[in-house]
Parts: structure tokens; sequence; C-alpha cells
């Protein structure tokens, strides 16, 4: 594992910034490979939270590449394991303690994503009441269960509660967790490679199944015809299936509506924005997380000016990274210059701000960026157009495909992802970047 980790890094060391890798890289540790899944621990949460967030798929690439293996990460912080002494008994006894006593956590479910964590009030409610229901009882009252609402309310946290609680009891019961994404992926290659019977195999003989962000099933009929066959035999089971969208079944287009049928059988919960009581309470268990004193003045005066709950612990990575009265309390004042350029940030990349400054920098008309022609002149500020809405916006793969002249949200994806690799690989392209938020910022002072 440690040589293993060390090459890794020393690719790593090229590709980020020198203050970067002394900070988030160099203290983490490879503590197992198993199955295909890597565990990367940290000494605190904030650097596994930022290493996961920032560059989960530069590790990833990394990894995959030294491993010959398509790796799933998993991020831990302060392993109670690192630093000890081993006990003295031989490697055979060692390792068969090791499998006797440790499970290992299905791959992608964070371990911090617990009912503990969760904050609760009026918004969400009704879904945290039926999560628990049904990470207590699986496949029993409420089944499936399917969470709906938009970007940053907690669907994802619930979906991971779920999940670590069906593990922590105990009773080996089989788990996927995956975006639709990577479901999509996994039926086109079962397709390409024709091992379709081993893919239907892995997924009707699990125990929990959680899809996050359904609504990516749009259009693709394939896919859809394999889940709704993957649905019927767990339901049939008795097995928990568990979803999350950022709407209603039946405001998916281009869904089967047999599959909305199913969809539906269960229960669906809307998951509402975070009212103000409950961002208090976000910001006071996350605070506790990072290790951030914050008083209560100080969570109320950012619970006032945030209200996305993902923007809500960008703004404590923000206070942690520039080392804000460093193990005092800090208070309103101390992170009053903090709230006003995160005010002026979220007020200059609007939609149409980053489109007019898209087609300003690359002298294009915005007639032409929505258009349909796709002139090699075109192709870079469409897709960079589409990253940054992605990045630095709210909206949905669906919603930019939406604005930006009807584009399909597949479409949208491959151009976000592609500039991603680009941004990670290229200095001219982080160049780019930053030189086109410059010139949004500059346009709306001006």
């Amino acid at each position: 594992m440690e040589d293993l980790w060390k090459q890794v890094l020393a690719e790593v060391q090229v590709e980020v910034s020198p203050p970067i890798f002394l900070g988030f890289f160099k203290p983490t540790t490879l503590t197992s490979l198993i199955d295909s899944v890597a565990t990367i621990d940290s000494p605190t949460h904030i650097i596994a939270e930022y290493v996961e967030k920032r560059y989960y798929s530069l590790l990833k690439r990394v990894l995959d590449k030294k491993t010959g293996e398509n790796v799933s990460l998993v991020f831990t912080s302060g392993n109670s394991l690192r630093g000890k002494p081993k006990k003295s008994e031989g490697p055979l006894f060692a390792e068969l303690a090791r499998e006797n006593t440790a499970k290992i956590r299905p791959a992608r479910i964070r371990p911090d994503y617990t009912f503990d964590t969760v904050a609760v009030s009026d918004s969400n409610q009704l879904a945290y009441t039926a999560a628990l229901t049904v990470a207590q009882d699986p496949g029993g009252k409420y089944n499936p269960l399917f969470l709906y609402g938009t970007v940053g309310v907690g669907k994802t946290h619930l979906m991971n509660a779920i999940a670590n609680r069906v593990f922590d009891d105990g009773d080996n019961k089989k788990i996927i967790y995956m975006t639709t994404e990577e479901f999509t992926n996994e039926v086109v290659e079962a397709i390409m490679k024709k091992t379709t019977t081993d893919l239907r195999r892995r997924f009707r003989g699990v125990d929990l199944l959680l899809l996050d962000d359904i609504q990516f099933l749009s259009g693709k009929d394939k896919v859809q015809e394999e889940l709704f066959h993957t649905f019927n035999t767990l339901i049939d089971q008795g097995k928990q299936i568990v979803m999350s969208s950022d709407r209603p079944p039946a405001e998916i287009k281009k869904l089967e509506a047999r599959l909305a049928s199913r969809f539906e059988g269960g229960l669906s919960v809307d998951i509402e924005a975070p009212d103000f009581e409950l961002r208090c309470a976000i910001l006071l268990i996350k605070s506790r997380k990072y290790g951030i004193n914050l008083s209560i003045d100080a969570v109320k005066a950012i619970s006032e000016k945030i209200e996305d709950a993902r923007a809500l612990e960008g703004f404590l990575l923000r206070i942690a990274s520039v080392g804000v009265n460093s193990g005092a309390e800090i208070g309103p004042a101390d992170i009053s210059a903090l709230l006003d350029k995160n005010k002026a940030t979220q007020i200059v990349f609007r939609p149409d701000t980053i489109v007019d400054a898209i087609c300003d920098y690359f002298n294009v008309k915005s007639t032409q960026l929505k258009g349909e022609r796709r002139d090699s002149f075109l192709i870079t500020p469409r897709h960079i157009c589409m990253f940054l809405l992605k990045e630095e916006t709210r909206l949905t793969y669906v919603e930019i495909g939406n604005l930006l002249g009807g584009r399909d949200h597949s479409t949208v994806m491959h151009a976000v992802e592609k500039m991603r690799k680009s941004v990670e690989n290229s200095q001219a392209t982080r160049e780019e970047i930053s030189l086109i938020k410059r010139k949004i910022r500059e346009d709306f002072v001006h």
C-alpha cells in the first residue's frame, strides 16, 4: 500500500500546486485496496472532504493507471489503526483476524453521512422519517422510496444514511449505491461486452439498491428496460429500492410510463429547500465536524445570507482554508468580509451573465452559441459555457441543455466532464477559465 501510494502521490504532485499538495495530499494514506475499492485516509474531516470534492477524478485516474483496475474511492479521516504498533502474531493469523473483525463498507458510501449528522426541521421531516423507517426495515413499509428536490437539500445525505444504517446493523446485506450515470455506463458496457447476464446477476442479487439522480434515465430506452426488470425482480423478492431525483417521477421527460408507474408505487417525498432554522442547524453540525468554533450570532449571520445547503458547507471550507480566527470563537465581524465576497460571487454568476461573458470573450453571438451548428470555432465556447454553468450555478444538466438551445443532458454531461479533465491536465485551460471568470466579475462591476 505504501509503495503504491508513493507512486500515486508522485504523479499527483506534478498536477497540483505545491501548497495544495503539501496541505491536502501529503498527509493522506492508502489504507486498503480490496475488490477495486481504495480507502484513502486523511488526518482530519476537512482534508478528506476537500480532496474528495475537488480531486476524486484525478486520484481515480492515477489509481486506475497504476493498478489496471476500475477503482472506486472511499475517503475516511483519523483512521484509528494508523500509527499503532502491529501485534506479534504471524502474517497468516493477522490476516485472518483482519478479515474476521473488519467489514468493507460498500463503494461510494460516505461513513460520515449518517442519520446522526442529519439536521431536521419542517422542510425535511417527512423525508427523514421515511428514510429512517426504510433503514430500520428494508423492503418493508416504503418500497420504493423516491426522494426528490432541488440541489443541496440533502437527498444524497439521506441515501447514504440509509446505506450506513443497513450496513452497520451487521446482517451482511448486499448493498449497491451509485449514480444513474454510473448505472447507465455499466449497462452500456455490459451490452458491448455481451456480459448482461453477469450484470443482471449482480444487480438483482442485492438487498438494497440506491440510485442517485434518476432523472438522467430520460431518453435511455435500453437502460430503462434493464432497470424496469431489475426493479420488478427486487420488489418481488422484498428487497429495498431507494431513488433520488431533482423532480417527481411524473415530470421526468422521456421516461417510460410503466417505469414511472413503478417509481410512484411506493412513497415519493418532496424535500423542500432548508428554512432558516435548518440552515442554522446544518452550520452547527458541519462546523463541529470541521473543528470550526462559530458563535451563534455568526451562525445566524451566515444562514441569513446563504440559503443553499451545499453553499453553506462550501462557506465553512472557505473559513477553514483562510484560517479565520483559528481556534478561537468566530463572530460575525470575523467573517463579514467573506460573507460580502460570497454575496458578490452569487450575484455575478447568473446563467445569463455567464452566457454573455462567453459570447463576448470568444466574439460569437448568443444565437450561434445556442444554435445547432457544430462549426469548430463554436465547440470550445460551447463546452466552456456548459462547464461554467454547471460549476458556478445551481442549474442541472437538463436545465443547462434547455438554456443552450434544447440540447440533451447527456451532451452537456459529456462536455462538462471533458472540460473538467482539461482543467485538471492543462495549465492553458486553467488560465483561460480564470480569465473568463475575471471578465464576468468585471462586467458586473461596470
